[in-house]
């Protein structure tokens, strides 16, 4: 059966849904189910219904990013470690649930617009979509994620919700779950990095100490900006030390300001084609 989603009482018309595809998948992964097409297409159904949405949009990686690889060869190197590490039970369980993942996005592919490109990963996708919401005539979009990064796409019109938290992020209910603003968020993961991505972060900043340079600064463009920073504290004098990491996180994780240089001339053309130029 298709997990059950709740019908939300007041619906929003016009909506987008926009699907991690890769991210949703790994609720079946995590539950340790190998055959799941029909529950997933259920489920994006169930997500569609509830948001009332008129379209949905597949967004699926395709290995991790060329261009991200291109400005850090460390950038995931952890995760391709911690494959390397696998029992061959695991691999082998690996191995059968990206093959009916692919099945999935081939059902999909039937009746949905699924965007996937070799080298080009959905957080792209995604903020071209949002970055160019008028252009593909989205109105309002949601996107299903549990990944963070993409509140960087959170705007009037577009909120995200996570099938892992239940939980929606929105710009009304932002200060719900962050200290810093929507605006402000970039900088905070610029200064503190993404373990999960393999970026550093300046050592000794964490997200309280970020968030007292940004109150300080404005943004982390202008901590880079006023380097070097007056001052002993050890994690002030590592920011000396390592402003310009600050540039390189903004390259590496600024999604709205560099997705169609992460997909590329060719794929935003095909993209076009099939949102565009679909009638």
């Amino acid at each position: 059966m298709a997990f059950d989603f709740m019908k939300k009482l007041q619906k929003d018309e016009g909506t987008t849904l926009v699907v991690d595809a890769l991210n949703l998948a790994f609720r079946w992964k995590h539950n340790g189910k190998t055959d799941f097409v029909q529950d997933y297409i259920a489920t994006v159904q169930s997500l569609a219904a509830s948001y009332n949405c008129e379209k949905i949009i597949i967004t699926a990686d395709q290995g991790s990013s060329s261009y991200r690889k291109n400005l850090d060869p460390g950038y995931k190197m952890n995760r391709k470690e911690k494959y390397a590490e696998q029992t061959e039970e695991e691999a082998a369980a690996f191995k059968a649930f990206f093959q009916e993942y692919e099945k999935t996005l081939a059902a999909l592919e039937n009746m949905y617009p699924v965007l996937r490109y070799d080298g080009v990963e959905a957080d792209d996708i995604a903020a071209h979509l949002v970055k160019f919401q008028a252009r593909y005539g989205l109105d309002k979009v949601w996107l299903v994620s549990s990944d963070r990064d993409w509140d960087l796409l959170i705007n009037d019109t577009v909120s995200r919700f996570s099938y892992v938290t239940r939980k929606e992020v929105t710009k009304a209910n932002w200060r719900d779950h962050y200290n810093v603003s929507i605006e402000e968020y970039i900088s905070l993961k610029c200064l503190t990095g993404d373990a999960g991505d393999n970026v550093p972060g300046i050592p000794g900043v964490g997200p309280k100490r970020a968030q007292s340079l940004i109150e300080q600064f404005g943004d982390a463009m202008s901590v880079y900006d006023a380097v070097p920073l007056g001052g002993s504290y050890k994690y002030i004098q590592s920011v000396n030390l390592h402003a310009e990491q600050i540039l390189k996180n903004y390259e590496l994780m600024d999604l709205l300001t560099y997705c169609d240089d992460a997909i590329g001339v060719e794929n935003i053309n095909d993209i076009e084609g099939k949102l565009i130029n679909e009638d």
